[in-house]
């Protein structure tokens, strides 16, 4: 870390301590961090449906009212 007093610059060096030994809280601190931000698109949605399934409303016919 750096830190600024009067015009001085002091670096002072910072201890890392393993993920493992760090409390829940800062584990759960840095995982948050390297997960991916999807920027508010939902992937369930993405997801592509199998051909296979049978789908009740593509077998309904055309409904014709002339």
């Amino acid at each position: 870390m750096i830190y600024k007093i009067n015009s001085k610059v002091e670096v002072t060096s910072v201890k890392l301590i393993p993920l493992n030994k760090q409390s829940k809280k800062e584990q759960k601190k840095y995982h948050a961090r390297s997960r991916r931000d999807w920027n508010g698109l939902k992937p369930t949605t993405r997801v592509v449906k199998s051909k296979k399934v049978y789908d009740r409303k593509k077998m309904r016919k055309p409904n014709i009212d002339k």
